[in-house]
């Protein structure tokens, strides 16, 4: 991997990852189009450890609370009776679908799943399966009002972003959506939901990015701290633009991007201009 392909793709990594566009797959179509390579599934994880830590930054006060009041719970019972104590167990029953999926599936998911067809597929129909939530979906539910069925759901929803195209923040607010949850609350604990599993993840996979027989390219190991770092500080910007903008406009602004640059890849595809 060189320098410039490094940032480029954890700039990328960064403005993709918390809108719900699939920044995997946004990762694979940038790779292949001004690469011609495959970064892979494992540059892919271990730079989202870097966006992940922009969410805890960014949520720190809330994660902290939810994390003493779990442990606070386990010997009070009034507390087991408090929405925060709910809460935190939502977040980890919701990451144990991915946790599990990503486990047993890993070798498709680093390969037969990133496909670029299947990519511009998943765009296009999970993109619209958006703004069908976004038209019908109530929003009525804010985060008081959240439930363990929700977290089971949307927790289901986010296993679905193994396959590149999908968007794990995109699938959480799309089930988040159509469970009557209004967009702010929807948003907030698709940020919550992806700590653990991102960051099992990218751990997981610290042991493949470096390896030269594995999938995609190698970087150096200045090279995928200067990416992570760099994809958490443009992610970090990211994560306070989209909770303003979701407080006063729809998501039909990702739908159509994820239409248009779904579209466009089958284009390049046909025409042999990115190879799958």
């Amino acid at each position: 991997m060189t320098w410039l392909q490094a940032v480029v793709l954890a700039v990328v990594q960064g403005l993709t990852e918390f809108l719900p566009v699939s920044s995997s797959g946004h990762l694979r179509i940038v790779s292949q189009l001004l690469f011609d390579t495959d970064a892979g599934a494992s540059f892919t994880a271990v730079t989202q450890i870097g966006t992940e830590l922009a969410v805890v930054i960014y949520f720190f006060g809330d994660i902290v609370r939810l994390i003493g009041t779990w442990f606070r719970g386990m010997v009070n019972a009034e507390i087991r009776r408090t929405q925060d104590y709910r809460l935190a167990w939502y977040v980890i029953v919701g990451s144990i679908p991915i946790g599990i999926l990503g486990f047993f599936f890993q070798d498709l998911i680093r390969g037969a799943l990133r496909s670029l067809w299947i990519t511009a597929t998943t765009l296009i129909v999970f993109g619209l399966l958006l703004g069908v939530a976004e038209r019908y979906g109530p929003q009525l539910r804010k985060q008081a009002e959240l439930r363990l069925s929700d977290g089971v759901l949307m927790g289901l929803a986010q296993s679905l972003a193994l396959v590149p195209g999908v968007s794990r923040s995109g699938g959480t607010i799309t089930a988040g959506l159509a469970l009557g949850l209004n967009r702010s609350t929807a948003v907030r604990f698709s940020f919550l939901l992806a700590i653990p599993a991102v960051f099992a993840a990218g751990l997981l996979e610290l042991g493949h990015v470096f390896n030269p027989e594995g999938p995609g390219v190698q970087p150096s190991g200045p090279q995928m701290l200067v990416a992570t770092i760099l994809a958490g500080l443009v992610g970090y910007a990211c994560i306070a633009w989209l909770l303003r903008y979701v407080e006063k406009h729809s998501v039909y602004l990702f739908v159509w991007w994820r239409v248009v640059v779904g579209v466009a890849v089958y284009v390049l595809l046909t025409f042999g201009v990115l190879q799958a």
